[in-house]
């Protein structure tokens, strides 16, 4: 591969795809710009610049784990793309306030369904998720829980803000969510394989 033999190969490799990561992250941020503080040109091409760089530091970081199961400017485009969304997130959040709030029950939506049967159901079914994350999570799942899934605080700016990484807030994720499976399942509100009742 061009890319990792020096020379003037890997030199004429890197331009192109340079190129392409600067393609990827231009789409990927002009897409999103509405969230920027600032959606001026000039401020999104700086921002495209900055993920470029950074995906293509971090595609040539993991430049040995490429399989070839798919085309290599498709694997190197998802770098850009995930790269210019983490940082149009981080600078949507940058001035905002993010509370590591504990569950409030008192602010569980009613159901919105027409079928009074149907509504009921979906209000029993809140209130059982909402005593099981009351009482089989600890108190940091349940914060770490209600920040990603009720206050939609994007994954990678609560990790810098806690000083921690995606991985860690994924795992304690990923345990929340296998207590609160497996305490709806044995309340009956959820089947063995996970589905609803």
């Amino acid at each position: 591969m061009a890319l990792s033999t020096p020379g003037p190969e890997q030199q004429h490799a890197l331009r192109l795809l340079h190129q392409l990561m600067v393609r990827a992250a231009a789409h990927q941020v002009w897409r999103m710009r509405s969230a920027l503080p600032d959606d001026s040109p000039a401020s999104v091409e700086v921002i495209v610049q900055q993920a470029a760089d950074e995906a293509m530091t971090a595609l040539l970081a993991k430049l040995h784990t490429f399989e070839g199961r798919s085309r290599f400017t498709t694997w190197a485009f998802k770098f850009a793309i995930l790269q210019a969304s983490s940082d149009v997130r981080r600078l949507q959040w940058r001035r905002r306030e993010v509370e590591l709030r504990d569950l409030d029950l008192g602010t569980i939506p009613a159901a919105d369904h027409d079928d009074a049967e149907r509504s009921a159901e979906g209000a029993d079914l809140a209130n059982a998720v909402a005593r099981a994350m009351a009482t089989v999570l600890t108190p940091y799942q349940r914060r770490i829980a209600v920040a990603l899934l009720v206050d939609e605080v994007p994954i990678d700016v609560l990790a810098e803000r806690l000083g921690t990484n995606r991985g860690a807030l994924y795992k304690t994720l990923h345990e929340a969510r296998r207590r609160l499976r497996a305490e709806l399942t044995a309340r009956g509100y959820l089947a063995p394989t996970g589905g609803a009742r």
